[in-house]
C-alpha cells in the first residue's frame, strides 16, 4: 500500500496506511503509536545537551517489563495490568485524588474494591471481551440494573479541550505563552520545535497540538515550582548561618 501513488491524498486510504502501519509494531510497543511525543523524532524536540543525559527508551523498557511481568498470557490481562499499574495508578487516579483533596472533596471508587478486583482478576479473557464486544461481563452482569441506552453507549473520553480554551481565552494563552518562554531557557526543549507546535497550534488543528503545549505548560510549571522550593529550602539552610554572620559583624563593629 505504500507504493500507491496518491494515497496521502486520499484520508480513508491513508488511514488505512496508518492503521496497518501501527498493527505491525508488537504490543505493548503498539499503545504508544499514539503518543504525541512518538510523532516526532527526539533529535527533532529535545536539545543534544538533554538527551545526552536521559534514555529517552526508557519509557518503553517499563512497559515492556510490565507487560512481560504478569503470569497470564493473555494479551488482554497483560494490557489490563498495564492499566492498573499506569493508567489508572500514575496517572488518573493520581490527578482525580488531587485534584478532589484541593476542592474538599471525598472521593471513592466501588469499582477499585479489593474483593471486586480480585474477582475481576480470575474471570477468563474471553468474558472480558467477547469478539468486538468490550467489558462483556460487566453489561451482562448489570443488564437488569442498568437501562438499555447506558449499556449501548458509546464510550466517550474526558479529554481536556486545552488546545481550544487556548485560542478562545486571552489569558490562558498570554500564560501558556509565559510558560513556554520560561521552558525556552532550561535548555530542555529545542526553541524551533517550540516555534513550530505554536504556530501548528494556531493555524491547524487547535485541539490536537494543544495537547502537547499542555504538557509542556505543566513541564514548565513543574520546574519554577520545584526552583522555588528549593530556593525556600536553601535560605531555611542559610537563614542560622547568616543570623550568625550578622551578629559577628556587628561585634567587630
Amino acid at each position: 500500500m505504500s507504493g500507491m501513488p496518491g494515497i496521502e491524498h486520499i484520508p480513508l486510504l491513508r488511514k488505512l496506511k496508518s492503521y496497518i502501519a501501527q498493527a505491525r509494531i508488537p504490543l505493548p510497543d503498539r499503545l504508544e503509536t499514539y503518543n504525541f511525543l512518538h510523532r516526532t523524532s527526539p533529535n527533532e524536540i529535545f536539545t543534544a545537551d538533554f538527551l545526552a543525559q536521559v534514555n529517552h527508551q526508557e519509557p518503553n523498557a517499563m512497559l515492556r517489563a510490565e507487560y512481560g511481568r504478569t503470569d497470564s498470557t493473555s494479551s488482554i490481562n497483560r494490557l489490563l495490568n498495564l492499566d492498573l499499574k499506569f493508567t489508572l495508578a500514575d496517572n488518573d487516579l493520581r490527578k482525580v485524588n488531587r485534584m478532589c483533596e484541593l476542592a474538599g472533596v471525598a472521593v471513592h471508587y466501588p469499582l477499585l474494591d479489593e474483593d471486586i478486583v480480585t474477582f475481576a482478576a480470575q474471570l477468563p479473557p474471553s468474558l472480558k471481551v467477547k469478539g468486538l464486544k468490550l467489558r462483556y461481563f460487566f453489561k451482562e452482569a448489570l443488564k437488569d440494573f442498568l437501562p438499555q441506552e447506558t449499556l449501548t453507549k458509546s464510550k466517550q473520553g474526558f479529554g481536556l479541550p486545552f488546545g481550544v480554551w487556548m485560542q478562545t481565552y486571552r489569558p490562558l494563552q498570554e500564560l501558556t505563552y509565559d510558560s513556554l518562554k520560561s521552558l525556552r531557557g532550561r535548555g530542555y526543549i529545542r526553541p524551533e520545535y517550540l516555534d513550530a507546535l505554536i504556530e501548528q497550534h494556531r493555524s491547524g488543528h487547535a485541539a490536537y497540538y494543544g495537547v502537547m503545549i499542555w504538557v509542556l505548560m505543566m513541564l514548565s510549571n513543574g520546574c519554577n515550582i520545584m526552583k522555588t522550593r528549593d530556593l525556600l529550602y536553601l535560605s531555611q539552610l542559610w537563614q542560622p548561618a547568616l543570623k550568625d554572620g550578622s551578629v559577628a559583624l556587628r561585634a567587630m563593629n
